[in-house]
């Protein structure tokens, strides 16, 4: 069968599935659609957790970062995985033990303050926002080359699946879902790497083939082998890195707290029974994510090399098939500049005559290879249940925020639990449709975008949230304001330096040095300094908050998650 037929049936298959889950698991109170009664176990959750946080930007984009940044592209596997040390530790117990719904609902409840609850909110929305846009261009991008539909089509089709079973299952649908979703992506991740590794070097596991000689007999090592292409071309060594260290330092700390302080996460660990199973469930989601994210490198480097291998210094009208599909997507351009008819893919921007977003590297890598047609579509399912999974985490984030902390417990309190139910669905069909407007006009790479999420998560959540639980004297002036001012400060940075507001500016002009994936870092720290330092200038939060706080840091068993 080709290509085309066995994604329709593959991914046709995966729908299936994730509507049939949702019809099982459809809920009818709040405490079910935003948390999923709190009955999910450990290792469950840590599946969930892993498919929600592993999105489009670690299935379909980072590998193609690492494979054109080399060495820089390292960040990105230490900042994420990173960041789950940091929950483990210092946030994931101590919130379960909070015992409220959502990230918003914490910080009103802990800052006394319906002001912080609707900063938070609005941060919460900003942040995941600025995150499902990066999914949905991974939706987008996947129909457009292995189903060989329009790009705004294929955004509709990922609109109606998520708001099938988030709406309908709400935190008890997403879940389950989730854990399917996992056992899908990281097989459809998998089974390519262990191909292309035995290909490449002899060695079925990825992670060793990526230390490993070429099976060519050379004896060279594949990482040598991809240097000596590098320099062959103009570029700098696969193995170097361009990056100074301060931005390396700032962009990896901007990821790791940024991922502890993400709601779409954080939320996961309101959906266990136990204080216990919330620590349990980060170190199950911790190995699911290593799986990928110890492959990732690997891919890269293989992809980087058939790549080069496959187009450079070729005949035009004599490329595989592969690369003709991927042109007609448009990620992936070819401009005969010297009129030779040989494909030019160099360094120097001059002369290089070929155009490749990174987001397909991943997607194309089987391709590449000349895997059978069934991995192929494989990898196209994987992609899918990677940015689908995510979406509906971030969407739920959304529709709890405006449901459950704006209207619930701001503008319509004395409303009941079905009338707050029927909001949440209507705020998360709101959410959907908004997804959908960023998957049609996408705003640039994937990894790049996700990773300006982050940095805004680290600006805004993170601070509040740790201060909330380890500085019995935090108040509400002063959460309130370095939660403004961080999240307005990386506002800034990100509009000015990646999108051209403000005037603009270019590298050299960075504060610091310091990229705009970087600055979660330093917004964090003045978010910091801003909170503690009005804090101790302004009244102290009543006793009732400080024994709260001093309560919740011992051991013991988790307050009831009410909706109160």
């Amino acid at each position: 069968m080709d290509i085309q037929t066995w994604t329709y049936i593959l991914v046709g298959l995966t729908f299936a599935l994730y509507i049939g889950i949702a019809i099982w698991s459809r809920v009818g109170s709040t405490s079910d659609f935003y948390i999923a009664g709190s009955k999910v176990p450990p290792l469950a959750n840590g599946m969930a957790t892993a498919a929600d946080w592993m999105s489009a930007a670690s299935f379909i984009s980072m590998a193609g970062l690492i494979a054109f940044m080399g060495y820089d592209g390292g960040v990105y596997l230490m900042g994420w995985t990173g960041g789950y040390v940091l929950l483990a530790l210092l946030l994931a117990p101590y919130l379960r033990k909070f015992g409220k719904f959502t990230v918003p609902d914490f910080i009103g409840d802990r800052y006394y303050s319906n002001v912080a609850r609707t900063v938070a909110v609005v941060c919460a929305i900003i942040v995941s926002f600025t995150y499902v846009a990066g999914q949905m261009r991974g939706v987008g991008v996947v129909f457009a080359r292995f189903l060989e539909v329009p790009i705004n089509m294929g955004v509709y089709i990922g609109m109606v699946i998520v708001f099938f079973y988030a709406v309908l299952g709400g935190m008890k649908g997403i879940t389950y879902t989730q854990v399917a979703q996992y056992c899908i992506l990281i097989f459809a991740y998998m089974v390519p790497a262990f191909f292309i590794s035995f290909q490449l070097t002899g060695n079925v596991v990825p992670q060793l083939g990526f230390g490993s000689t070429l099976a060519d007999g050379s004896g060279t090592f594949l990482l040598e082998k991809l240097n000596q292409l590098h320099q062959e071309l103009g570029f700098a060594e696969y193995t170097s890195g361009t990056k100074s260290t301060i931005d390396v330092f700032a962009i990896t700390l901007a990821l790791m707290v940024g991922t502890a302080g993400l709601p779409h996460v954080i939320v996961r660990f309101f959906t266990v029974p136990k204080v216990r199973d919330a620590r349990k469930s980060v170190g199950y989601a911790l190995l699911f994510i290593a799986i990928l994210y110890t492959t990732a490198p690997a891919i890269a480097a293989f992809a980087r090399v058939n790549l080069i291998e496959t187009v450079s210094n070729e005949q035009y009208d004599e490329v595989p098939a592969w690369f003709t599909n991927w042109e007609e997507t448009g990620l992936l351009s070819f401009d005969d500049k010297d009129g030779d008819g040989k494909i030019q893919y160099v360094a120097n921007e001059q002369q290089n005559e070929l155009t490749i977003d990174q987001d397909i590297m991943v997607l194309a890598n089987p391709e590449i290879a000349n895997l059978p047609n069934w991995v192929i579509a494989l990898v196209a399912a994987g992609g899918l249940a990677a940015a689908l999974s995510t979406a509906a985490g971030l969407l739920l984030v959304i529709s709890t925020s405006i449901s459950h902390d704006l209207i619930k417990k701001q503008i319509m309190p004395e409303i009941t639990e079905k009338v707050e139910l029927v909001w949440a669905r209507i705020a998360a069909g709101f959410a959907v449709v908004v997804a959908g407007y960023f998957g049609i006009n996408p705003p640039g790479f994937v990894a790049a975008t996700v990773a300006l999420a982050f940095g805004l998560a680290a600006a805004s959540f993170f601070p509040a949230i740790l201060l909330g639980i380890f500085d019995k004297k935090m108040n509400r002036q002063g959460a309130i304001t370095g939660m403004i001012v961080g999240i307005v400060l990386m506002l800034f940075y990100m509009i000015k330096y990646k999108l051209g507001g403000f005037g603009g500016g270019t590298e050299a002009d960075w504060w610091f040095g310091i990229s705009p994936e970087g600055f979660g870092t330093v917004a964090m720290i003045v978010n910091l300094v801003v909170a503690i330092t009005i804090s101790r200038f302004t009244a102290d939060p009543p006793e009732d908050v400080q024994d709260l706080v001093e309560e919740i840091r011992y051991p013991g068993p988790a307050r009831e998650i009410t909706d109160q």
